[in-house]
């Protein structure tokens, strides 16, 4: 949601206050603006602590980051929509333990919010390509410069075969609601000698559904792992959903639908075709 001029003012105002787990206004608002800038930060899952010696919104998590992220696009993500939830700094360290990356490989993120995890893997000295929706988190994303190419679209409709070869690694902590859909099309970018290591929900793992049963199917098929993540993994980024760490390694001629399976996909049509 995006978050109004008035609240945004506020909030980037250099007298405020936010650190560890709260934000502190030690300024005078007017009322209007203080319900405001209230409803804004209890959406976020902030209280307010009128104790003498508080008297700021407490969260229950440490609030810098995510909110210098937030302020960065000015929306943030309520408590009420399963929405953009930036990936903690403890959940990308673990990724990227798992990713191995190295110097001069190729990552892709897609849905790549405001950078949490492409600096890191610039860092690595992966080079990094990524996807967003957002018009305002690809602003921030291009001015971050960790990235070799933003591109601004929904993910979803971008085509494997428009990509002319498979990342050695896909990173990814694609919108909850729509995590297996965003993770089997992110395997249409994935090399087949790659590694894919996303967050999803735990409920990837005992949704009966057709198309979670499926990729249950798939990553078994694969040899992948869902690794359960500390249940309070997200609770810096605002939500209490619990999280499974999803790493599956893909190989030539592997049951994943990978870059190279798509890339392979005409010719075995046109050899159906012609027989």
């Amino acid at each position: 949601m995006e978050i109004p001029s008035g609240v945004y003012d506020v909030l980037a105002d250099e007298r405020t206050v936010i650190t560890d787990d709260r934000v502190q206004i030690p300024f005078e608002l007017d009322r209007p603006q203080y319900e405001q800038v209230n409803k804004v930060l209890k959406e976020i899952g902030g209280r307010w602590d009128g104790r003498t010696k508080v008297r700021a919104h407490v969260f229950p998590f440490p609030v810098k980051e995510f909110m210098r992220a937030c302020l960065a696009t000015r929306e943030f993500p309520s408590r009420f929509e399963q929405g953009w939830y930036p990936t903690p700094q403890y959940v990308v360290d673990e990724m990227l333990a798992h990713a191995g990356v190295r110097e001069g490989m190729s990552v892709l993120e897609p849905s790549a919010g405001t950078g949490s995890i492409v600096g890191p893997a610039a860092e690595c000295g992966g080079i990094v390509d990524c996807v967003e929706i957002d018009e305002r988190r690809v602003r921030v994303l291009r001015e971050q410069g960790a990235a070799r190419r933003v591109v601004h679209a929904d993910f979803l409709d971008l085509d494997p075969l428009d990509c002319p070869n498979g990342y050695r690694r896909v990173l990814m902590n694609p919108p909850f609601s729509a995590a297996v859909q965003h993770v089997k099309h992110a395997m249409g970018f994935l090399h087949d000698d790659g590694v894919l290591v996303s967050v999803m929900p735990e409920s990837v793992m005992w949704h009966s559904d057709r198309a979670t049963v499926e990729f249950r199917e798939l990553i078994t098929l694969a040899e992948g792992t869902f690794a359960p993540l500390p249940d309070e993994s997200f609770t810096p980024s605002g939500t209490s959903v619990r999280t499974v760490l999803l790493v599956v390694d893909s190989e030539p001629g592997g049951p994943l639908p990978t870059h190279g399976w798509h890339q392979r996909q005409p010719r075995q049509l046109d050899l159906f075709a012609s027989a």
